[in-house]
């Protein structure tokens, strides 16, 4: 495949203007489906159930079968709806989105088209250095999951040179919320940061609303990202296209950064954008084309005949009013104050998605300094290594447990770090890593002290140059004390055993 020409980002901003917008689909965890009574996989009860078990009729799609509303999802979408600053419609009605969907067995999806349950919001996020940006909400509404294909007999996972494919009917009728943005101008240079900082500040609505796991890697988020660019002075549009299922932030960010490039370098010589959507591919930073995007004529909407209109009371509504959490920039304003992070070290924390990830952390246990370090450190960078994100290695309990053994003296950073990569490979909790790979900090003083004089024996001045005032020569047996006791034993308490012995010879 030819390698597609890219324009410098900084040269492609000078030249075009960016118009960006999101369609963020989360997943609601409530216990059962939108439109059955099957389990909801999105549902941590659920999660990682065997193909094909979570189903229902209405959800295979079977004749006669006959679709009813999840009263808790609708709830949660008003909450949602409200989170977002959006009006709720006092009437809202189901459409059948008619698109051929060869994991969604009716061949069409219910949905919401002009009568959604909530709109006209904005949601305010916070960039890189206290920046805030307003990012208009043009409505939220509620619909079903489609099911999910895995493409067998290929080389690379997809459809593309696959031999057959399996279809997994799980996740078909998954209550889902879209978020719709309005078009958002005055992105320029900032546009991929804006886009990572508004699928971070979505994750951390929903998460704070407790309707949704929101783990971007299983897929209970997920972003659909249209750009556009515009010659410098046009009032018209450009062409937009929609990078679909973008599912980490990181991603979203580069997938922005790489259309605006890719789209700069094809107007640039006198091309033009196809209107489509497009698959972005984490190992390449690359897109690539779909299909032709449809509009809404071509989905042939029409109100659904086997559901009423949505038609929630306004007492319902002031109701879940009353139960939504403070708005995430207070969150965060209250967070920085209660961990006593400087401006820094908490902007390092919201910059790499982890302020939920850190909040957990501390819930379950761990200092907030502790909690940073490890998130923002070596979780960040094996995700980075791995091309993935670090909500996906770790559950935020496990390195709080880690975080406390390292507290009581079990294990010293660098063994923790040992643990950590147990962790990450799924040989389980920090408790039983240690067991079984016997990395716990040995503090037996016995032990410690043989050691301590074997090392001495092979250098016998030593104890004479820290008598002498030269403390820093316990360095060279501390470091073989160390390496004989593969890195388990506690250095500061070996420093004391040796200048000990020197004392008192």
């Amino acid at each position: 495949m030819a390698k597609v020409a890219l324009m410098d980002f900084d040269e492609a901003l000078e030249r075009f203007e960016p118009v960006l917008g999101f369609e963020i689909h989360v997943e609601l965890n409530t216990e059962t489906k939108m439109f059955s009574a099957a389990g909801n996989p999105a549902n941590e009860k659920h999660h990682g159930a065997a193909p094909n078990t979570l189903v229902a009729p209405v959800d295979m799609g079977l004749p006669g079968s006959l679709p009813v509303v999840n009263e808790e999802a609708v709830r949660s979408s008003i909450r949602l709806g409200l989170a977002l600053g959006c009006s709720i419609a006092p009437s809202s009605r189901f459409a059948r989105k008619n698109y051929f969907y060869p994991d969604l067995g009716k061949n069409y999806q219910i949905s919401q088209y002009d009568e959604p349950i909530a709109f006209e919001g904005s949601v305010e996020i916070e960039l890189d250095g206290g920046d805030l940006v307003t990012i208009p909400i043009e409505r939220a509404h509620m619909e079903e999951d489609a099911g999910k294909l895995t493409h067998m007999g290929g080389s690379t996972g997809r459809i593309q040179g696959a031999e057959y494919s399996l279809v997994d009917y799980n996740r078909a009728g998954v209550p889902l919320v879209e978020i719709v943005t309005k078009p958002i101008f005055g992105a320029e240079h900032r546009a991929p940061e804006i886009a990572k900082a508004y699928i971070a500040t979505i994750r951390d609505i929903v998460r704070a609303l407790g309707i949704s796991e929101a783990r971007m890697e299983r897929g209970n988020l997920r972003c659909d990202a249209n750009v556009s660019l515009r010659p410098r002075g046009q009032e018209k549009l450009g062409t937009r296209t929609e990078t679909k299922n973008v599912n980490s932030m990181r991603s979203v960010e580069r997938a922005v950064r790489y259309e605006i490039q890719r789209q700069a370098a094809i107007l640039a010589d006198g091309g033009t954008i196809t209107q489509e959507t497009r698959h972005w591919h984490e190992d390449t930073g690359t897109t690539s084309p779909g299909r032709p995007k449809s509009d809404a004529d071509d989905y042939r909407y029409f109100p659904e005949p086997d559901l009423l209109p949505v038609a929630p009371a306004d007492e319902l509504v002031e109701q879940l009013r009353g139960t939504l959490p403070e708005p995430p920039a207070a969150h965060r304003r209250r967070l920085k104050v209660e961990w006593g992070f400087t401006d820094l070290e908490f902007q390092d924390v919201v910059n790499g998605g982890l302020l939920a990830e850190v909040e957990a952390t501390i819930a379950a246990g761990a200092s907030p300094a502790s909690a940073r370090k490890w998130w923002t450190g070596e979780l960040t960078r094996v995700a980075n290594a791995q091309g993935t994100e670090p909500a996906a290695l770790v559950e935020p309990a496990a390195v709080a447990e880690l975080q406390q053994l390292v507290d009581a003296g079990t294990l010293t950073d660098k063994l923790a770090r040992q643990v950590l990569e147990g962790m990450i490979a799924g040989e389980g909790s920090p408790q039983q890593i240690v067991d079984a790979r016997g990395l716990a900090v040995v503090s037996d003083d016995g032990a410690l002290i043989a050691a301590i004089d074997e090392a001495l024996s092979a250098q016998p001045d030593v104890l004479e140059k820290i008598r002498d005032g030269k403390v820093q020569a316990a360095g060279a047996v501390i470091g073989a004390v160390m390496k004989a006791m593969r890195g388990q034993a506690d250095a500061a308490r070996v420093r004391e055993l040796v200048l000990e012995r020197a004392a008192a010879s």
